[in-house]
């Protein structure tokens, strides 16, 4: 037996096993823009998925290296930025214009919608749900500029909001900074909304965080805000209006595994999401090359929303039943908005309901 029928044999035993596994493989004959494309999309998810640890890794290969010297240089510069994520961050707008974020905007794809205007000299709080998997539809709409945020919302700047683990980080905070990122400190946030000069500050912050991430399943719009009222109480103090923000198809991108509240799986998550802030999901999507299994993220169109802002009198100090008051109010114009819009994005609509909790 020749090479050339050794090689067929190993072709036919190929494809027999992938048709008994059933998977589905990408065309060969793709165009390179849906293959770049592709790579924009990995290359992102890889960056949420493995960014910080490989960071870590490239920090401590400077450590024991002959540029060792490089290494404490930056930790002491490190540590005496500690202030900037809750002081306005440090946005570079080249960062946000990477042709990186287009490609990974063209993929599912992904839409910035307007539904009312922003007043450049008022600044806004961006209440965002859903989360999802990985905030796909806010990262792309507020952290980068491959949604034109720029053109949609002429005079107004945008900073997305995250947990201030991730700038404790070496290197991959500088890039999340760059992209305009912030902590989700009190002290950040009224930094931004308040006491910074230049006006025209739009904070986009995703109510529902971590814990929410763990609700995420296709078609299932729930979000969770009845126990969520710190937003609201800083809107009152720094007298900001309230916008709330829908990303329509945000739990499509991902088929995480099944996990009921009252599974192994679910104990396990909540467990390492109290101790850490960070939920482990196990995101289910495609291969880089077949379709059926893999990290990769679907192709699912995501539309993020943004709503009507939401009028609120400052109040330094308010009470509880005035912050109650408030957060009524916005609960309705959150699920107005999910009402009036779902219909514009959502296949199966009319049986389609936004569940809070």
């Amino acid at each position: 037996m020749d090479l050339s029928e050794i090689w067929a044999h190993i072709k036919d035993g190929f494809w027999s096993l992938s048709d008994a596994l059933g998977l589905q493989w990408a065309p060969r004959d793709l165009p390179m823009a849906r293959r770049l494309q592709t790579l924009g999309a990995i290359g992102w998810i890889s960056l949420v998925l493995f960014g910080e640890a490989f960071a870590i890794y490239l920090f401590f290969k400077l450590v024991y290296s002959d540029y060792w010297w490089l290494a404490t240089v930056y930790a002491v510069w490190m540590l005496r930025d500690n202030d900037t994520p809750a002081r306005g961050g440090r946005t570079f707008e080249w960062v946000r214009n990477w042709a990186w974020w287009r490609y990974y905007r063209d993929y599912f794809p992904l839409k910035l919608v307007k539904t009312a205007e922003l007043d450049p000299s008022r600044n806004y709080l961006l209440a965002c749900f859903p989360h999802g998997v990985v905030c796909t539809g806010a990262f792309g709409a507020f952290a980068t500029n491959a949604l034109d945020w720029y053109k949609i919302f002429p005079g107004m700047s945008c900073n997305m909001i995250t947990l201030g683990g991730h700038f404790l980080v070496p290197f991959f905070r500088d890039l999340i900074l760059a992209l305009g990122a912030c902590t989700s400190s009190r002290e950040s946030l009224l930094y931004l909304l308040d006491k910074k000069k230049h006006k025209g500050n739009c904070v986009a912050l995703i109510v529902g965080g971590a814990a929410e991430a763990l609700d995420s399943h296709p078609g299932e719009y729930s979000v969770i805000l009845s126990r969520r009222k710190g937003f609201i109480r800083i809107a009152m103090m720094s007298g900001a209006p309230l916008v709330p923000v829908f990303s329509f198809g945000e739990p499509d991108v991902f088929r995480p595994l099944n996990n009921p509240q009252d599974s192994w799986l679910r104990w396990f998550q909540e467990s390492v999401r109290r101790w850490t802030g960070i939920s482990p999901m196990f995101p289910v999507g495609r291969g880089v090359f077949q379709y059926n299994f893999g990290v990769v993220p679907l192709r699912a169109p995501v539309t993020t929303v943004v709503g009507t802002p939401m009028e609120v009198q400052k109040n330094p100090d308010p009470t509880d039943e005035e912050v109650d008051a408030v957060h009524a109010e916005f609960t309705q114009r959150l699920v107005a908005l999910f009402d009036a819009e779902k219909h514009k994005y959502l296949k199966n609509a009319e049986n389609t309901h936004l569940i809070i909790t």
